[in-house]
């Protein structure tokens, strides 16, 4: 059973409602009959329902449930929350109005009042957009300091172990992080791995020197935040700074980092800037024909992810797996 398998199967024995507010792709809405065939989530579509059907005539939408915010009961409640949670930052009530016809603002308001669990958006929205109304609405856990993000790469017929799974992170948000989210980011993805692969997770603080062979602002930062993780999170299985291949390959480690506790086993990798990622990941995918799993947000109070906007179908119904997961 692979990874997407794994997740799927997770999500239909506590299933959640999934809002899906991008109607006017029919990607978006064969994906949600798929879902609900699936028996994976509880898809609310939002757009006005005879469109919806003209679009895509030759589906079946029973049993999804569709919301128009210009005829829905529950506009008038999400217009006043949404004012009430806004009204400092200069919001009208006029503007207001205005705000929750769109349907990833209605889609979000759904999520922050309990009528769904989370939402899924970004095939015709960039990333900007779409989680603007959750930052604004629903804003970060309790106990988060930052929202990030991370891939899932899945590499097949690996030549260390078979179907090896990593988390690459920060993806997408964090564009260059300093010590404390650098730290941030290690520990919140440690959480993550473990709840979505159910194994332990072994953190590398990537860096292009291994154990201090070479000292610059570069390595010092992973240094500083790998301190700082390690005194925040002492159970976590965490080494400083290495290369990649210290972090995964035996021979390797054992000459530059004999005493390395992740045992050059690295699952979740963080890499100290998005220049770092983005390189490593689109090799990971076109070098080793890896599976990318993109991108999923973390520490946000309720769970809001981002699609791409080339995604096919199969890519949102595993969004959507994920997104379950995380409402548990």
């Amino acid at each position: 059973m692979n990874f997407i398998e794994k997740i799927i199967n997770k999500a239909k024995l506590d299933k959640k409602t999934i809002v899906l507010p991008e109607s006017t792709d029919l990607r978006i809405l064969e994906a949600a009959v798929k879902i609900k065939e699936l028996l994976i989530a509880n898809i609310v579509l939002i757009w006005d329902e005879s469109e919806i059907k003209k679009l895509a005539p030759n589906l079946d939408f029973s049993w999804i449930k569709i919301e128009n915010p210009l005829n829905s009961d529950k506009y008038e409640f999400y217009v006043n929350e949404f004012f009430e949670l806004r009204k400092e930052k200069w919001i009208t009530k006029e503007q207001a109005l205005e705000i929750i016809k769109d349907p990833l603002y209605f889609g979000v308001m759904m999520v922050k009042k309990w009528d769904a669990d989370g939402m899924v958006a970004g095939a015709i929205h960039a990333t900007s957009d779409t989680l603007r109304p959750a930052l604004q609405i629903i804003k970060t856990a309790l106990d988060a300091k930052i929202v990030s993000s991370f891939f899932v790469m899945v590499v097949p017929e690996c030549n260390y172990w078979s179907d090896w799974v990593f988390v690459y992170t920060d993806c997408w948000l964090i564009e260059n992080p300093d010590t404390e989210q650098l730290s941030e980011i290690a520990i919140s993805w440690a959480k993550s791995f473990q709840s979505l692969v159910w194994e332990t997770p072994k953190v590398a603080m990537l860096s292009y020197s291994t154990y201090w062979s070479a000292k610059s602002e570069l390595t010092e930062k992973v240094i500083k935040a790998t301190e700082l993780t390690k005194s925040k999170a002492p159970n976590l299985l965490i080494d400083w700074e290495l290369q990649f291949d210290a972090a995964i390959i035996e021979s390797v480690a054992k000459s530059k980092a004999p005493w390395s506790p992740i045992w050059w086993q690295a699952n979740v990798l963080v890499f100290p800037d998005l220049n770092a990622w983005n390189i490593a990941y689109k090799l990971t995918q076109r070098l080793a024909r890896a599976e990318a799993y993109w991108p999923i947000t973390q520490w946000l109070a309720k769970p809001v992810n981002d699609l791409s906007r080339w995604c096919s179908v199969d890519d949102i119904v595993w969004v959507v797996a994920i997104t379950c997961v995380q409402a548990e």
